[in-house]
């Protein structure tokens, strides 16, 4: 749906809004969404009081998850496997590098699949841009990220190993990763309000994904002619190019950082086509 803005004749400082249908293929208002910026805001902060409300740690879960993770895979994979990181890395720094952006994104597909679902009331009854609901379920997560951040900061002091000044690049690959989880949870939030069977697949698709991304295991490990095909799955770029940003060891993978990073605009803009689509129904279907 689209709004226009037109004065009333009667009185020309009164603002009448017509809301209309969008265009059949695609048809994207920034200015619209700029409008309703607060109401992003208020979403954003919604979620992140809700998430830890009646919590017995609060925000520290956001750091006791990433972290029991790391102590796990560093035991089974660095310990019993036997797999080594890169350039002389010690295991846990390198796995928790990974863990970080791969929480994230794991994070907003969780929250965006529900978003549309969960804000039925808001949906059916006033009017806003619709694409406000994902976004901020793909925005509040940061601040868990920002949590878990600080803990990767204490592993510097404990490992002695100083971060590297490519940390400036960590926006651009965090970016990547908001970029790629938009589009995934348009997909999903606009497709789990007609069929509800989307949450109950979404961990299978979490899980699978979490091992095609190399989290636990560095990307050299891969052949050099396979790098094309790993680069396919837009989140392998996110977090070589975190890991490679934070530690500052090894070669950049441009050709891996560029590919995954189109494949997540090809996500994202299909993702917005099939959102603005769906979105006619959605009264109607939740």
């Amino acid at each position: 749906m689209s709004t226009t803005v037109t004065p009333d004749p009667r009185d020309p400082a009164q603002r009448v809004f017509r809301v209309k249908p969008s265009r059949p293929f695609f048809s994207l208002d920034i200015r619209e969404l700029l409008r309703y910026h607060e109401l992003l805001y208020v979403l954003v902060w919604r979620d992140v009081r809700v998430r830890y409300k009646q919590t017995a740690l609060g925000v520290l879960w956001a750091v006791i998850q990433p972290l029991a993770a790391m102590v796990i895979f560093s035991i089974i994979f660095g310990h019993l496997a036997g797999i080594q990181s890169p350039y002389g890395v010690p295991y846990p720094l390198f796995v928790f590098t990974g863990l970080l952006p791969w929480q994230y994104f794991a994070a907003c597909l969780s929250s965006s699949t529900q978003s549309v679902v969960g804000n039925a009331n808001l949906v059916t009854k006033v009017y806003f841009p619709r694409l406000i609901v994902p976004l901020a379920a793909v925005c509040s997560p940061v601040i868990d990220f920002l949590c878990a951040f600080c803990v990767l900061l204490g592993l510097f002091v404990f490992y002695s190993y100083p971060p590297h000044w490519h940390a400036i690049a960590i926006p651009v690959f965090l970016g990547m990763a908001l970029l790629t989880a938009f589009g995934v949870g348009l997909w999903l939030s606009a497709l789990n309000t007609r069929y509800r069977d989307i949450p109950y697949l979404l961990p299978f698709i979490t899980q699978i994904w979490f091992f095609l991304t190399p989290v636990i295991y560095p990307v050299t490990m891969v052949p050099q002619r396979w790098h094309w095909v790993i680069a396919l799955n837009p989140m392998s770029g996110v977090v070589d190019g975190f890991r490679w940003a934070v530690l500052g060891k090894g070669l950049p993978h441009y050709g891996v950082y560029a590919l995954s990073a189109l494949v997540g605009v090809c996500l994202t803009t299909s993702g917005l086509w099939y959102f603005k689509r769906a979105e006619r129904t959605f009264a109607d279907v939740i």
